[in-house]
């Protein structure tokens, strides 16, 4: 089975612009846990989950740093992470190292990148654009389908989801 087979198509994103009370608010009202960020060409540039937006200033989350580890921890790994949590724009809080498949990966491989990598979502990219995501839910959607492990689903039900 392929990522084709399972991904979401019709994909939830932002634009680097975008700031981060809209983003939350996308999150809350689409009932999904994080979406990528493309830029005009439809192309990823980094990926914004809960996990990115939960330490915020805004809410007293923000998470308390001890005087000492300053001492050892360098200005630019200090600078990064205050633009991170206190960052306005989606451009501030992306992760910007996407792992990304493309539609004719094998799930097996999917499931290995969320373990591996520790990540929930990936974007699925044909010829560099955006074109669907795949999501730890999807493989248990694909699980309690029934979908067969065995071979790539028929053309027909391919045809039948899409």
């Amino acid at each position: 089975m392929q990522v084709s087979d399972i991904m979401t198509r019709a994909v939830v994103s932002v634009t680097p612009d975008t700031v981060v009370s809209d983003i939350a608010a996308t999150l809350i009202a689409h009932r999904i846990s994080g979406v990528p960020v493309v830029d005009a060409a439809d192309r990823v540039v980094g990926v914004i989950s809960e996990g990115d937006l939960y330490r915020r200033p805004e809410i007293s989350t923000e998470r308390p740093r001890r005087r000492w580890i300053e001492f050892f921890t360098s200005n630019s790994i200090l600078a990064r992470d205050y633009v991170h949590s206190h960052g306005s724009k989606a451009s501030d809080v992306m992760s910007r190292n996407v792992v990304q498949v493309s539609s004719d990966t094998p799930i097996s491989e999917v499931a290995e990148i969320f373990e591996r990598r520790q990540i929930k979502r990936v974007p699925v990219l044909d010829d560099g654009k955006l074109i669907g995501i795949v999501s730890r839910g999807n493989l248990v959607q694909a699980l309690a389908s029934g979908q067969s492990n065995r071979g790539s689903t028929p053309v027909i039900d391919r045809r039948i989801r899409e």
